[in-house]
C-alpha cells in the first residue's frame, strides 16, 4: 500500500492509493461521493498527506471505471456457477436485469452468509421490456461467456420464472431455486391476507404512525408499512406490536419519563385487543425467521429439510404449524435438486443488499431513472484491492464508460423532462 501513494496508473494524475481510498470509502463505508472527496480533504490536512484531492465528480468516474472493469473482465468458464438474478426498477418503464455469480467451490463455509465480496458481476442490462423470452435470451447470452450455471436463484416474478423455465428446457442440469425470503413472504401473504384481524391491525398501525410520529410518543411509533412487497416486513410489524404491548402493560419508568399513562393508553391501548392474534403471529414470525436463517447460512443440500425441522420451536398455533409444514415442503423440494455432497445457495439476500447500496449511492438521482451509476453495482461486488483499482484505471478508460452508457442506457427521465419543458420555454423546477 505504501508504494501505491507514489504509483500512478498510466495516464492518470492521481496516485493509485488516492483512487483506491476514494472508491473504498464509497463501496465499503457507504460514504457519499461528495462525502468521500471531503474525507480525503480532511485526511490531507490532518495527516499531511502529500497528495492532490480529487473533485467528487472525478471520483464518480473512478467508481464507474472500477465497476465496468469488474463487469467486463473475463470470468472463468465452468459448470459450477451459481447465479443470483433479479430486476431493479426505478421511475420510468425500464427494468435492469442484474446477475451476480459465485462458483460453488467458492461458497463461504456452512453457517455463514453469502456476502458481496464473494460475488462477481456477470450482467447489468437495462431493458425497456422484459418477458419470459427476453429473460431466456439474456440468460443464454451470459451462459455463453461463463458456461451453463449449476443453479439459478431468483424471486417469483413471472418473467424471471418463465425465463428460467425456458432456459432450463435447454439446460436441464441447471437447478431452479426460489429465494427463501420471497417464499416466506408469499406464504405469509396467503395466510394473513384473508385474516380480518391482520387487516384491522395493519390499518390501526398506519393510523397510529400518523398520530404519534410528530408527538412525544414518536419513540414508540410503529414501523412504516410498505406499499410494495408489504409481506416482506411482517416480522418487523409483529415484533413492534409484541414489544409495545409489553411496554403498555408494564409502563416502565423509561416510558413514563416521556409520556403520561393516560396519553399512552389513548394512543396505544388498542393493542390490547390484539393480544391473542399477536401471540399467533409471533409464532409465525419465528417459524419464518428460523427457515430464512437456516437457508441463508446453511444453503440447500440433501437432508436439509430434516435438519431444519429440528430447529423449529414448539408451536401451539395451527396457522404457525401449517406455515412450518409448507416451508419444510418447500425446502425439501428445493434441496432435492442438489447432488450428493453438494450445497446450493437458496437466498438472494446478497443481491438485495447490493440494490440497497446502489440506492444509497444514487440518492436523489434515482428519480431520473437509470444513469451511469448503475455501474456502481459492479464496483460493489467482489474484492476491491489496490491491484484491481490500478488495473481498472489502465484497462477501462473514461471513453469505455461513455460507450457503455451510450449503448446500454437511454435518455434519463430528468433529461426528457428538461427537453420537453425547454421546448415550450418553461422553467424546469424539478
Amino acid at each position: 500500500m505504501a508504494e501505491a501513494w507514489t504509483t500512478r496508473a498510466c495516464g492518470q494524475q492521481f496516485a493509485v492509493a488516492v483512487v483506491f481510498l476514494f472508491v473504498t470509502l464509497v463501496i465499503v463505508a457507504s460514504v457519499s461521493l461528495r462525502g468521500a472527496a471531503r474525507v480525503l480533504a480532511v485526511l490531507q490536512v490532518q495527516l499531511g498527506l502529500p497528495v492532490d484531492v480529487p473533485d467528487w465528480t472525478t471520483g464518480r468516474w473512478w467508481l464507474l471505471r472500477v465497476g465496468l472493469y469488474k463487469l467486463l473482465c473475463p470470468k472463468e468458464e465452468a459448470d459450477d456457477w451459481a447465479w443470483l438474478l433479479d430486476h431493479s426498477c426505478q421511475i420510468g418503464s425500464e427494468k435492469c436485469l442484474v446477475i451476480l455469480g459465485v462458483r460453488l467451490r467458492d461458497l463461504p463455509p456452512a453457517g455463514t452468509c453469502l456476502c458481496l465480496e464473494h460475488l462477481e458481476a456477470l450482467e447489468i442490462l437495462p431493458v425497456v421490456s422484459s418477458t419470459q423470452e427476453v429473460v431466456a435470451e439474456q440468460l443464454s447470452a451470459v451462459a455463453a461467456r461463463t458456461g451453463v450455471p449449476r443453479v439459478i436463484v431468483r424471486d417469483g416474478g413471472s418473467d424471471l420464472q418463465g425465463g428460467v423455465e425456458r432456459f432450463r428446457a435447454l439446460h436441464p442440469q441447471t437447478a431452479d431455486v426460489y429465494d427463501i425470503k420471497h417464499k416466506t413472504a408469499c406464504l405469509l401473504r396467503h395466510a394473513l391476507e384473508p385474516d380480518e384481524r391482520w387487516g384491522a391491525f395493519s390499518r390501526q398501525v398506519g393510523t397510529t404512525k400518523c398520530q404519534v410520529q410528530q408527538t412525544e410518543l414518536a419513540f414508540l411509533a410503529p414501523p412504516t408499512l410498505r406499499t410494495k412487497a408489504r409481506y416482506m416486513n411482517v416480522a418487523e410489524l409483529v415484533r413492534w406490536g409484541e414489544e409495545t404491548l409489553r411496554l403498555l402493560e408494564t409502563q416502565p419508568a423509561e416510558v413514563l419519563e416521556h409520556v403520561a399513562p393516560e396519553r399512552l393508553e389513548k394512543k396505544l391501548g388498542w393493542l390490547r385487543d390484539f393480544r391473542a392474534p399477536l401471540a399467533e403471529w409471533s409464532e409465525m414470525r419465528e417459524v419464518a425467521s428460523v427457515a430464512e436463517e437456516f437457508v441463508r447460512t446453511q444453503g440447500l443440500y440433501l437432508g436439509a429439510a430434516e435438519e431444519l425441522a429440528d430447529r423449529f420451536p414448539a408451536l401451539t398455533s395451527g396457522t404457525a404449524q401449517r406455515l412450518r409444514d409448507d416451508l419444510l415442503e418447500h425446502v425439501a423440494k428445493q434441496a432435492a435438486q442438489a447432488r450428493a455432497g453438494e450445497r446450493l445457495p437458496g437466498s438472494t439476500e446478497a443481491l438485495e443488499s447490493c440494490f440497497g447500496k446502489l440506492k444509497q449511492l444514487e440518492k436523489d438521482q434515482n428519480r431520473s431513472g437509470f444513469t451511469g451509476l448503475l455501474l456502481g453495482l459492479g464496483a460493489l461486488v467482489s474484492k476491491t484491492t489496490v491491484e484491481v483499482v490500478q488495473t481498472a484505471m489502465e484497462k477501462c478508460p473514461l471513453k469505455a464508460v461513455w460507450k457503455w452508457c451510450k449503448d446500454k442506457l437511454g435518455e434519463s427521465v430528468q433529461a426528457q423532462r428538461r427537453a420537453a419543458y425547454a421546448a415550450v420555454g418553461a422553467t424546469d423546477s424539478g
